[in-house]
């Protein structure tokens, strides 16, 4: 008869931390080789885990949430979409808000993992290293939304197919110079895919001159970003990569004494309600933010519950085509 082995023990026969081999009973990420090792391990063993450890993490019935802020218009929309879903199916939410922090965001997810939550959901500000190895170590599962990792399980926004269809939208009128208004490339999603869409989508309805800039996600950056732009020249076109840099831009425009779009087209992302009460309605992408909570809800229940999941679900955009573009 096999003697009997602890967590630990296996954890040093299949040359993995004991945290894997949590993550592994527990439903979460785990390399497929190394889920093979310590299945032939448990079944060599007849090793059953602790009923305590293994039902620890299902008596809470709350999911861990952290998101980049609360402030924001598209992350309401995830939220909401997470809690409904989660309460139909007798779930509730814990919601750690991360102030834009990659720091704060850190610390929500290792606070989270200290509580006796099911699982998590991290709609990541940007993937540090520090962030990557506070996924790979939690005892529950994790699901990522909005930022690319190739090592999880994740739930995104097509950044790059959107940019690219907003920069040839922008091109076919014809600008010869473009301002940009970004925000920082710790934001691998919008600093640097959504950005570089945007500029590919340019180059191939004709290549204008490009004036790239980046800031915060605030209508404060989104004015001082437009009125260095416009310091450096006059332009055809500013796109933005949010609605709220956009709001900043029309401000700045309007003290300027320049139409939109007649003298200067402008251009968002974020289908922010308010962005059709603009003068005139702003032309915008609105990503599907109502299906990536739900999909983000949805798959972290299934890994509770052991079923197989994607690593990589793509949420699709609407183009919202408003007044604020001229035609070409």
């Amino acid at each position: 008869m096999p003697r009997k082995i602890t967590m630990a023990d296996i954890a040093d026969m299949a040359g993995v931390t004991k945290s894997t081999v949590s993550r592994y009973f527990n439903g979460g990420y785990v390399k497929e080789s190394t889920r093979e090792r310590i299945q032939e391990i448990t079944r060599e063993y007849n090793y059953e885990p602790n009923a305590f450890a293994r039902l620890k993490a299902r008596e809470s019935n709350v999911i861990g949430v952290v998101v980049p802020t609360l402030n924001s218009k598209v992350t309401s929309r995830v939220v909401t979409s997470i809690g409904r879903y989660l309460r139909g199916q007798g779930y509730e939410t814990l919601i750690k808000d991360s102030d834009h922090s990659p720091e704060l965001e850190l610390k929500n997810m290792q606070r989270l993992m200290t509580l006796n939550v099911d699982g998590i959901l991290v709609s990541a500000i940007t993937i540090t290293p520090e962030l990557r190895e506070a996924i790979e170590s939690c005892p529950v599962p994790v699901v990522v939304l909005a930022q690319e990792y190739p090592q999880g399980t994740v739930v995104v926004a097509d950044d790059y197919g959107a940019g690219r269809a907003m920069g040839a939208y922008v091109g076919r009128t014809g600008p010869r110079r473009v301002g940009y208004l970004g925000v920082e490339e710790s934001d691998l999603a919008v600093g640097i895919s959504r950005r570089q869409g945007v500029l590919d989508g340019l180059r191939e309805q004709g290549d204008p001159e490009v004036v790239a800039l980046q800031g915060d996600y605030s209508y404060e950056s989104g004015q001082r970003m437009a009125e260095e732009v416009l310091e450096n020249g006059p332009v055809d076109a500013m796109i933005c990569a949010t609605d709220r840099l956009a709001f900043g831009a029309y401000l700045v425009l309007e003290r300027h004494g320049l139409r939109v779009p007649e003298d200067v087209s402008v251009a968002g992302f974020g289908g922010y309600d308010e962005s059709a009460l603009l003068k005139p309605p702003l032309t915008t992408l609105k990503f599907d933010s109502y299906t990536m909570g739900y999909l983000g809800a949805e798959t972290v229940l299934k890994m509770i519950r052991g079923e197989p999941v994607p690593k990589k679900q793509i949420v699709d955009y609407t183009f919202i085509e408003g007044k604020s573009v001229r035609k070409g």
